[in-house]
């Protein structure tokens, strides 16, 4: 009679023989290329800069908490740290001091994942914990975007050294109407197409939904939270911009710009830090688009897709504990 080892661990769990941690994680990796292509003809060696830093970074702070902190091994091998350090670099401006991406290294792997003892036990996103903490911790150059370079596709020629959120809820502040605010901004196809400024990884929308595709595509994530994030925030925006067009910019804007997609596609479907369920990820997804909508429409910064991830990943225990799926076999008390 043989016998079985049943081994009992934190997601992610993997679902086909073929995949592991190592294969996920640098699948991710791949859908990232896109983006940081495009990164790299708007804002050139920058760009560059930014990621490695962040890659290094985060690396080297997750060997040395493994080894001297928490006396075990580091497994850099499983790409985690990798992710981490892409994720967290596409959330800063190009121009960053090395100093300030080191810090945010350091928050994100040792607050946001290695306090909690490591990949499957944290319950925030490490990428985003560093990001929002240096978003509070060094508001100025975390809001000083540089000038896009000039470009051969010519499509940086619409990049500001602002990004479209700033100038359209700056213009709103100073009295401006919505006509003569978009008209200050490059058409929506070139807003999509990589025409806007910001941080390195949210430039051009088209490069995101490609790596998103080829996600889908590998089976790395499903569609529900990205899908439902989506839709709640185009349905809820559409909906205040029906009600009153004069204060409230059009959903197109509102999907397409600023971090939405970034955040949507490649951190709301972290493994660890989203629900186990589809119906689960579903109510996930509707919940990180709502509070985008409200940061963005009422609260003091112009982008929310990180706080909302952030606020979700609190609820996921909850969503995790009520939402199930029907069990087999159990019989019903009479």
């Amino acid at each position: 009679m043989s016998s079985q080892l049943l081994t009992v661990s934190p997601s992610p769990h993997i679902h086909q023989q073929q995949q592991t941690v190592s294969n996920l994680m640098f699948g991710v990796v791949i859908a990232l290329t896109p983006a940081f292509i495009v990164s790299l003809v708007v804002f050139g060696v920058g760009a560059i800069k930014v990621t490695l830093a962040g890659v290094f970074f985060c690396m080297l702070f997750e060997y040395l908490i493994s080894k001297y902190l928490l006396k075990k091994e580091a497994n850099l091998a499983d790409g985690s740290a990798i992710i981490t350090g892409i994720l967290l670099a596409f959330n800063l401006p190009a121009n960053l001091p090395i100093w300030i991406i080191a810090i945010g290294s350091l928050v994100a792997i040792g607050l946001g994942k290695m306090a909690f003892g490591g990949l499957g036990n944290n319950p925030f996103n490490p990428a985003m914990v560093g990001r929002v903490f240096l978003l509070i911790s060094f508001p100025v150059p975390m809001t000083s975007w540089p000038v896009a370079m000039e470009s051969q596709w010519r499509l940086a020629d619409g990049v500001t050294g602002a990004t479209p959120m700033e100038i359209f809820k700056e213009g709103l502040e100073a009295g401006l109407p919505i006509s003569e605010i978009m008209g200050q901004l490059p058409s929506y196809f070139t807003l999509f197409l990589g025409g806007q400024g910001g941080c390195i990884g949210e430039v051009s929308g088209l490069a995101l939904f490609l790596g998103f595709l080829y996600m889908l595509y590998k089976k790395i994530i499903t569609w529900h939270i990205p899908v439902s994030l989506l839709a709640t925030v185009f349905a809820l925006t559409g909906l205040f911009w029906m009600i009153n067009p004069a204060q409230y910019a059009d959903p197109v804007f509102q999907v397409i710009t600023g971090g939405l997609l970034l955040g949507a596609f490649y951190m709301a479907t972290d493994y660890v830090t989203s629900p186990m369920t589809s119906k689960g990820m579903l109510i996930y997804g509707v919940g990180i688009g709502v509070f985008t909508v409200v940061i963005r429409l009422w609260g003091s910064y112009p982008e929310g897709i990180s706080f909302a991830i952030l606020i979700m990943n609190g609820f996921v225990p909850l969503i995790n504990k009520y939402v199930k799926p029907r069990r087999f076999g159990e019989v019903k008390p009479a």
